[in-house]
C-alpha cells in the first residue's frame, strides 16, 4: 500500500512549484538514507515534481524491504516515511521435516536474517510441496504461521502434512521383447511393488515424481548396451488411482535390432599419438555388439593418454554411423588434443591446521611440469590415503591455451583424539581403555599415539611416534615401546619390549621398510602338563628380530576406500641374539569397489585376505605363533581362541589363512554411519592350514564418530563346534573399515 497527501494538499504544493530545500528520510533501517537518496534520483534545489515523487516510491518499493512508503511536505522539507518489513528470525519446520531441516532451508532458499515477503513464503510452500512429492507423497499441505515476536521480528514456521504415498501396483512395459522385466526395472527409481516391498532389497513401489522424466533415458541407454541403437521409449504415463493410492505404470517401447560394430577408426586433428596405440587400449572391437558403456570407458581411456601427454584441454567426440540394412555400425572417436599445458602455479586452500608442504609433498604436479591427468588423479588419492583429510577437489584452472593453475582444496578430517572409554567382552569382562593420539600432529603429518588397555585379564601400555616422510622425503622412520600382559586361556604373558623403524617409497604405490625388535617375554601359571613346560616355565625369552616388509597401496581414501588394492608381505627373523629363532612370514590382500558407478547406489564391495606360514621354527615361543578368532580373522569367535592343541591346551598354529566377504550400505548419512554385512572363512594348524577350520558372519555398524572410527560388531559364528568360546560383540577404534 502507497500513501500519498491529499489531493488538495498536493495541489497546493505543486501549484507553489516550490524548491525542495532539504529531503529527510524516516524509518529506514536496511538502506542509509544516502543510497536512499540515489535510488529517488531526486535533489534539494530541484523543483517539487509529483511524478518524479511517485516514480522514487516505486523505486523504494523495489528494493523490496518496505511494507509502506509515504511522503510528506513542509516548508519546502520533502520527508519519505517508511514502515520497513519485518526480520525472519526464526525457521521451523513440524509436522514433516524436523530432520531434514538444513535440507528443506536450502530447498526453499528462506535463510535466518531475510526479511518477511508474503511472495516469498508462498514460493517456499510450493518449493516444499514439490519436493515432498517428489519424495512419492501426494495431497501434502503446506501451510504457514506466522507469529511476530517483541523484538519486532517474525517466527516462520511451516506445518506440514506429507500426505499419503502413490503405489506402483504395475509397471507395464510394452514392447519389451528381448530384455527381462528385471532387467530393465533395475534402472528405474519408479518400480513396481514387491511383496513385502518394505523390506531392504524389495522394491517399496512409491512413485518418484521427480525422477520421472529421467526414466526414459534410462531405459533407452539400457538398450544401447545391448546393442539395439533404434530403440524408441514413449514418455510414461502413469495412471492414478487416488481413492486406493495406487498406480499404473505404462511405458510404450520399440526395440529394433541389435547392432554389430562393423568399424573402429581413429580421427586424430593432429598427429600427437599413433592411432593404433590407441586403438590398441580400446573395448569396442570390429565384430562385437555395439555398447554404449564401453564407448563411454574408451573415451576416458583416449582421453586419459592423451592427456597424460600434456594435452590438458583434449576433447573425445563420438560419431557412429548406422547401416540400417545390415544392423552394423562405424564407431568413430575424433579427438581434438588442443595445446600442451604446463603448470603454472599450484595453490593450496582449505588447510587450517595442516602444513601446506605436507599437502605439496603428495602432489604429483609441480609448477613447470607437463600436465598429466593420471598424476592428477593419483595425487587426489595420495592425499585421501594420509587419513588426514575429508574430503579433496582438485580445480584446474584455465589460464591460457598452453598455462594452468591447480587449487588444491581440501577439508581437514578430525586425526587427533583424546578418548576414556570402556566397554565388556565375555572373556575380558570390564574394559578400560584411554588414548592420546593424532596422526597430524601440529599439521607437520607426524604421527604419535599413547595408549592403555584394562582389563581383567589384559594390562597394555603402548607409546609410538612415526614420520611417514622425514623432511619431506621418500623415507619414513617410527619408533615404538610397550608393555603389555595378557593372561591367555593356558598360561600369563608379559612382554616388554620395543621397535625402530625405517622405511621408504620405492615406487607410487609401493614402501619398503625393515624394523628391527627388541623385546622380552615372560610365561607364568603354567599347568605342568603344558607341551614343553620346562621350556616355558618361568623363564624370560628375549626375542631380537628384523622384519622385511614391502606395501602396494592404490586405494582412494584412508579409512573408506571405495576403490582399489592393498597388499603386504612380510618376513620377520628372529635370532639376532636373543632365545628365539624362527621365521614368520605373513601376506596380506585386500580390494575394494564402490558400485555407485554401476547400479547408482554407494554400495562398497571388499574382499579381505590374509596368510601366514613359518619357514623355520628352531625355537618357536608359543607366543609368536598363529592364533585365530576375533576382529582381524573370524569374527564370532574370541580373539586367539582358535588354534592347534595339544591334550586340550591350546598351543598356537604354525600356518594359518583367513578370507572375509563385505557389502557396506548407507546407514544414516547425517550422522556418516554405514551398515555392513561379513562373511568370514579361516583355517589353522601346526601341521597343516586346514587342522581347524571355522566360518562366522553378521553385520558391522561402520560411524565415523567425533571420537574417530568406530565399528561395531555383531557377529555369528558358523562351523561351531563344542569348546570354541563365543564373541557375539566386539568394536574397533581409528581402524579402516
Amino acid at each position: 500500500m502507497k500513501r500519498i497527501l491529499s489531493a488538495i494538499l498536493m495541489t497546493a504544493v505543486f501549484a507553489s512549484a516550490q524548491q525542495i530545500k532539504e529531503i529527510r528520510f524516516d524509518g529506514l533501517l536496511h538502506l542509509s538514507d544516502d543510497i536512499a537518496q540515489e535510488i529517488t534520483g531526486i535533489h534539494p534545489g530541484e523543483t517539487i515534481d509529483i511524478e518524479k515523487v511517485d516514480e522514487a516510491i516505486k523505486k523504494l518499493f523495489a528494493q523490496g524491504y518496505f511494507k509502506d512508503i509515504w511522503v510528506t511536505e513542509e516548508h519546502g522539507i520533502l520527508t519519505f516515511h517508511f514502515r520497513e518489513k519485518p526480520v525472519i528470525s526464526q525457521i521451523l519446520f513440524s509436522g514433516y521435516g524436523e530432520n531434514k531441516r538444513d535440507e528443506l532451508l536450502s530447498t526453499i532458499g528462506l535463510h535466518k536474517g531475510d526479511i518477511y515477503d508474503e511472495a516469498k513464503i508462498e514460493k517456499a510452500e510450493a518449493l516444499i510441496r514439490s519436493t515432498i512429492e517428489g519424495e512419492g507423497f501426494f495431497d501434502t499441505v503446506v501451510e504457514t504461521e506466522v507469529t511476530p515476536l517483541e523484538t519486532g521480528s517474525v517466527k516462520v514456521e511451516f506445518k506440514i502434512n506429507k500426505g499419503e504415498n502413490i503405489i506402483i501396483k504395475k509397471l507395464n512395459l510394452c514392447g519389451a521383447e528381448h530384455l527381462e522385466k528385471e532387467e530393465i526395472e533395475s534402472v528405474m527409481a519408479n518400480r513396481e511393488h514387491d511383496f513385502m516391498g518394505w523390506m531392504w532389497g524389495f522394491n517399496d513401489g512409491k512413485v518418484k515424481i521427480d525422477q520421472l522424466k529421467y526414466e526414459v533415458p534410462r531405459i533407452r541407454d539400457l538398450y544401447m548396451r545391448h546393442g539395439y541403437l533404434d530403440a524408441k521409449v514413449e514418455d510414461p504415463l502413469l495412471r492414478v488411482d487416488f481413492d486406493q493410492y495406487s498406480a499404473i505404470l505404462d511405458f510404450k517401447i520399440e526395440e529394433g535390432e541389435v547392432y554389430k560394430v562393423k568399424d573402429v577408426q581413429i580421427d586424430l586433428a593432429k598427429p600427437v599419438i599413433d592411432p593404433v596405440i590407441l586403438k590398441d587400449t580400446l573395448k569396442v572391437e570390429p565384430g562385437d555388439t555395439f555398447n554404449i558403456d564401453d564407448l563411454r570407458h574408451d573415451m576416458e581411456r583416449i582421453k586419459e593418454s592423451i592427456a597424460n601427454m600434456g594435452y590438458a584441454y583434449v576433447r573425445v567426440i563420438p560419431d557412429f554411423s548406422k547401416d540400417e540394412k545390415d544392423h552394423t555400425t562405424i564407431v568413430k572417436y575424433k579427438i581434438f588434443p588442443g595445446e600442451k599445458v604446463h603448470i603454472r602455479d599450484v595453490v593450496i586452500s582449505g588447510n587450517t591446521r595442516t602444513l601446506d608442504r605436507v599437502v605439496r609433498r603428495e602432489i604429483f604436479l609441480a609448477p613447470g611440469d607437463l600436465y598429466n591427468l593420471t598424476d592428477l588423479k593419483d595425487s587426489k588419492s595420495a592425499l585421501m590415503r594420509t587419513g588426514y583429510f575429508e574430503n579433496v577437489v582438485i580445480d584446474e584452472r584455465r589460464v591460457s591455451e598452453n598455462e594452468m593453475d591447480l587449487v588444491v582444496n581440501v577439508k581437514e578430517a578430525q586425526t587427533g583424539n583424546i578418548m576414556v572409554g570402556g566397554g565388556y567382552s565375555s572373556y575380558d569382562g570390564i574394559i578400560f581403555n584411554a588414548s592420546v593420539n593424532d596422526r597430524n600432529v601440529f599439521g607437520s603429518g607426524l604421527a604419535v599415539g599413547l595408549s592403555t588397555d584394562l582389563s581383567r585379564h589384559r594390562n597394555n601400555f603402548n607409546f609410538n611416534i612415526t614420520n611417514p616422510r622425514i623432511w619431506d622425503s621418500d623415507y619414513s622412520a617410527g619408533f615404538n615401546i610397550y608393555h603389555n600382559e595378557f593372561e591367555s586361556y593356558d598360561y600369563t604373558e608379559k612382554r616388554f619390549g620395543g621397535s625402530v623403524t625405517l622405511g621408504r617409497q620405492i615406487a607410487r604405490y609401493w614402501h619398503a621398510s625393515v624394523m628391527y625388535q627388541y623385546y622380552s617375554t615372560e610365561l607364568s601359571d603354567i599347568d605342568p602338563d603344558f607341551p614343553d613346560y620346562d621350556f616355558y616355565a618361568n623363564n624370560d625369552f628375549v626375542t631380537s628380530a628384523g622384519t622385511l616388509s614391502l606395501r602396494f597401496n592404490n586405494t582412494d581414501d584412508y579409512y573408506l576406500p571405495r576403490h582399489g588394492m592393498i597388499f603386504g608381505m612380510s618376513s620377520q627373523f628372529a635370532g639376532l641374539g636373543g632365545d628365539a629363532e624362527y621365521n614368520k612370514n605373513y601376506l596380506t590382500f585386500s580390494i575394494f569397489q564402490g558400485m555407485e558407478d554401476y547400479i547408482n547406489y554407494d554400495l562398497i564391495l571388499r574382499y579381505k585376505a590374509r596368510v601366514g606360514f613359518f619357514g623355520n621354527d628352531n625355537k618357536l615361543p608359543i607366543s609368536a605363533k598363529f592364533y585365530m578368532g576375533g576382529v582381524r580373522t573370524v569374527r564370532g569367535y574370541e580373539s586367539g581362541s582358535i588354534c592347534d592343541e595339544i591334550n586340550g591346551y591350546r598351543t598356537g598354529g604354525k600356518y594359518t589363512f583367513s578370507n572375509s566377504v563385505e557389502a557396506s550400505v548407507p546407514l544414516v548419512q547425517a550422522a556418516k554411519m554405514r551398515l555392513a554385512f561379513f562373511l568370514d572363512y579361516g583355517m589353522i594348524g601346526d601341521e597343516n592350514f586346514d587342522d581347524y577350520k571355522r566360518a562366522g558372519t553378521g553385520a558391522v555398524i561402520e560411524w565415523f564418530s567425533p571420537m574417530g572410527p568406530i565399528s561395531l560388531i555383531f557377529a555369528y559364528p558358523l562351523m561351531r563346534e563344542d569348546g570354541d568360546k563365543i564373541s557375539n560383540f566386539e568394536f574397533t577404534m581409528g581402524q579402516q573399515f
